[in-house]
C-alpha cells in the first residue's frame, strides 16, 4: 500500500524554529514502516514532544519524551493487529500514524502526526488515506479515534476528511473528542 499525492498549491510555509521553507508543490508518499526504524522513531518523538508540550504548555525534556514513549508503547501497531506508516514529502520523513484493531470490524487511529513545517501541503489527507487503506487491509469497516480539545488542527483535518464526532467510546485520560468514519470498500468513492 502506497499513497501518493501531488499538491496543487503553490504556497510556501515557513518553519520559524528552523528557518526552513517547505514548498507546497512536492509529492507525498506514505507507506507502511516498522515503528522502530530511525525515521519512525524520530517522528514518534516529535509527535510526543508536540502533544505533551501543548498539553503541559511548556517544552518537554528528552527524559519526558522517553518516559512518554515507554508509557504509551506502539506494540499494537504491527501486523497482524495493526500498522504504522511513515509519510515522506519529497523523500523527507514528515508524517506518521498508526492504526490498530479494536475488534474484528473497528480500527483505531493513533499517533497521527504531520511535521508543522509540512502542514498545509496535503500530508494530513495523504496520511489518513494510507491509514484507512491499512484499516481495510486489516478487515476494518470503520475507523475511530480520540483527540484533545487543544489539537484544533487535527480536529479540523478529521472533519474535512469525513470523520464525524461520536459519543465517547473509551475513557482515555486525554480523550476529549471522539470521531468515526466508515471505511468499508462500499464507502470508498470511485477513483479514490
Amino acid at each position: 500500500m502506497t499513497s501518493e499525492q501531488s499538491t496543487e498549491q503553490h504556497t510556501e510555509q515557513s518553519n520559524a524554529q528552523a528557518g526552513e521553507q517547505i514548498t507546497a508543490t512536492g509529492t507525498w508518499q506514505v507507506a507502511p514502516e516498522p515503528f522502530t526504524t530511525t525515521d519512525a522513531t524520530a517522528l514518534r518523538r516529535a509527535y510526543y514532544a508536540e502533544v505533551a508540550g501543548r498539553y503541559w504548555r511548556r517544552s518537554v525534556t528528552e527524559d519526558e519524551i522517553d518516559q512518554g514513549l515507554r508509557d504509551d508503547p506502539a506494540d499494537g501497531l504491527a501486523p497482524p493487529t495493526g500498522r504504522f506508516v511513515v509519510g515522506r514529502y519529497d523523500g523527507r520523513p514528515m508524517s506518521c500514524g498508526g492504526i490498530r484493531l479494536l475488534d474484528a470490524t473497528t480500527a483505531e487511529l493513533t499517533r497521527v502526526y504531520v511535521d508543522p513545517r509540512a502542514r498545509g501541503t496535503g500530508g494530513g489527507a495523504a496520511l489518513l488515506r494510507a491509514l484507512e487503506d491499512a484499516g481495510r487491509e486489516l478487515g476494518a469497516e470503520r475507523v475511530r479515534l480520540d483527540t484533545r480539545s487543544d489539537l484544533v488542527e487535527a480536529r479540523r483535518l478529521y472533519a474535512r476528511q469525513g470523520y464525524v464526532e461520536i459519543p465517547a467510546y473509551n475513557t482515555g485520560p486525554y480523550a476529549e473528542h471522539w470521531f468515526e468514519k466508515p471505511i468499508s470498500a462500499t464507502d470508498v468513492p470511485e477513483g479514490a
